[in-house]
């Protein structure tokens, strides 16, 4: 099937709608004609750096490109990264800004970039890790408020775009690039996924129409990108899928991209002030970690949030009452549930505070045990979630055997199966339980964590919940709650909660309370922050 590229479809609605705001952040508002003319100074500056594609037929865990490095803080260089990387057939990766020397020189190990965009604040950290490649790559530094000097083999950013070239490229791009997705990291090593431009378009951008269909077209792709008037607010960090695909989709639609101010974490206030301002109509959430503070914010005081239509929750749950409270604030807003992986893109969405199973999109399907067959609506096996349909990612960079693994041919389709356990009910809807590499096999039973977390998090006088494992003489292993209260419940409380929603083995035998944050930047479970609690709590 015929599929678009990133880069040529940027370019054909910049041409069409030049003037027409693509970008905002703090006072700096960028036209798309302003955008596409950066993007091609980045593009020509890599190209004249000898980078591009290389090769064009590889394994499925290669890739065939020079790569880029995004070590950034949400901003309008993130995006220029991201589309003048695809317009020199660079493949951008995302960098975790929170990682460590020895975290990055892992990943940079791995991914091999051949250049690194950074902002100034991680020059120092920049400096250390390159000295331990085998390699040098080109560095391009952003300026920015840390007053962080200039490495001293690094290009100022600005600098190197003023003087480059903002003609178009005699490149032609291909729906065969890549774009590289490293994976969080939650419940392993991060892992670099390798998406065709392509597919990545009309899956987790959602170049579709309305029937879940791909648009391969350019001039209706552009016809709907002209046609449109959405304004996307993206809070969750662009080093995460969700808030890249947000503001990528966002482009592919038409759409302009705003950032809030305040780009080194969450801040309520600020992203409800920015969403008021730039009249907001789409804004991404993960989980109660954006929930609750926006509806604490909320609370505080009122916003004209009259523009908003669609809170779109991805990666973490929110949980009912705050769902519930959210739009008692917000009655004209929609909040959509789309759950995937990086390596799926979404599979199931959900539509309502009271549901609690899931639409499949189209390609989703769930597996048996064993991973061999479909099942059909209503066998009652537990079974995985997979996702086919042709819009998935070719394999795990480096990786074969993590490849093979995942990337499985069931019934002459070749499907991902990430990690999450589900079940087909019998009208076709999903119950997803959670992720395998969770589960707690406590005295001969599975239990899935997130079940367990979602009952928390419910609770009143819990703000956050995460649930482990830790061995036990009797069980084998002992589930354990740690908890970020928002009161006092005490155990008793605790359990006698759980105990109306949950099995009896399903009730936590011990609970830990911490002031600290459970959550990663993106908003996912940190489930190592959990476990060095446990740890410690066992000094």
């Amino acid at each position: 099937m015929p599929q678009l590229d990133l880069a040529t479809l940027h370019e054909a609605v910049a041409a069409e709608i030049p003037d027409r705001e693509c970008l905002v952040w703090r006072d700096r508002r960028l036209t798309w004609r302003e955008v596409t003319e950066r993007s091609r100074r980045l593009a020509h500056l890599l190209r004249e750096h000898g980078l591009g594609r290389r090769d064009e037929a590889v394994r499925p865990w290669e890739s065939p490109h020079d790569h880029l490095a995004l070590y950034l803080h949400n901003g309008p260089e993130y995006l220029e990264g991201l589309i003048g990387a695809h317009k020199a057939r660079v493949a951008p990766f995302n960098v975790n800004y929170r990682y460590v020397d020895d975290e990055l020189a892992q990943l940079f190990g791995d991914a091999r970039p051949a250049a690194i965009l950074f902002h100034a604040r991680f020059a120092e950290a920049i400096g250390r890790v390159v000295q331990r490649l085998d390699h040098t790559p080109l560095l391009l530094q952003v300026a920015d408020d840390s007053g962080a000097e200039l490495l001293p083999d690094a290009l100022d950013y600005e600098k190197a775009l003023a003087a480059s070239s903002a003609e178009p490229l005699d490149v032609r791009t291909s729906p065969d690039d890549l774009h590289i997705l490293y994976t969080g990291g939650t419940t392993g090593m991060p892992k670099g996924v390798l998406w065709r431009i392509g597919d990545l378009m009309v899956g987790p951008l959602a170049l579709t129409r309305r029937d879940g269909t791909p648009i391969t077209d350019l001039d209706e792709a552009v016809a709907r990108a002209v046609e449109s008037r959405h304004r996307v607010l993206v809070g969750p960090p662009m080093m995460h899928g969700a808030g890249t695909w947000s503001a990528l989709g966002g482009w592919c639609g038409g759409a302009c991209v705003v950032f809030p101010d305040q780009a080194g974490g969450l801040d309520a206030a600020d992203l409800l002030a920015t969403a008021e301002r730039e009249r907001a109509t789409r804004m991404p959430l993960v989980g109660d970690a954006f929930a609750r503070p926006i509806l604490a914010e909320l609370e505080r005081r009122p916003y004209d949030l009259g523009a908003l239509r669609t809170l779109l929750n991805s990666a973490a749950a929110i949980s009912p009452d705050v769902r519930a409270r959210l739009l008692e604030h917000l009655p004209h807003v929609r909040i959509v549930d789309v759950l995937g992986t990086s390596e799926s893109g979404f599979q199931v969405s959900r539509d309502g505070s009271s549901a609690r199973a899931f639409a499949p999109a189209p390609g989703t399907a769930v597996l048996s045990a064993d991973r061999t067959r479909r099942l059909a609506p209503g066998e009652d096996e537990l079974g995985w979630l997979a996702k086919g349909g042709g819009a998935i990612p070719l394999g795990y960079l480096g990786d074969p055997a993590k490849t093979a693994a995942t990337f499985l041919t069931v019934d002459g389709e070749r499907v991902v199966v990430a990690g999450d356990r589900a079940r087909l009910l019998p009208g076709g809807a999903v119950e997803v339980l959670g992720r395998e590499a969770t589960t707690i096999n406590t005295g001969g039973e599975k239990v899935f964590a997130e079940e367990v977390e979602a009952v928390l998090r419910d609770l009143p006088g819990v703000a956050d919940a995460l649930v482990v494992g830790r061995p036990s003489g009797r069980w084998g292993t002992e589930i354990v709650a740690v908890l970020r209260p928002a009161a006092a419940p005490g155990d008793a409380e605790l359990r006698a909660g759980c105990a109306a929603r949950l099995a009896r083995y399903k009730i936590p035998k011990a609970f830990l309370r911490t002031d600290r944050g459970l959550r990663l930047p993106n908003g996912k479970a940190d489930y190592a922050a959990a476990r060095a609690l446990l740890d410690a709590d066992r000094i």
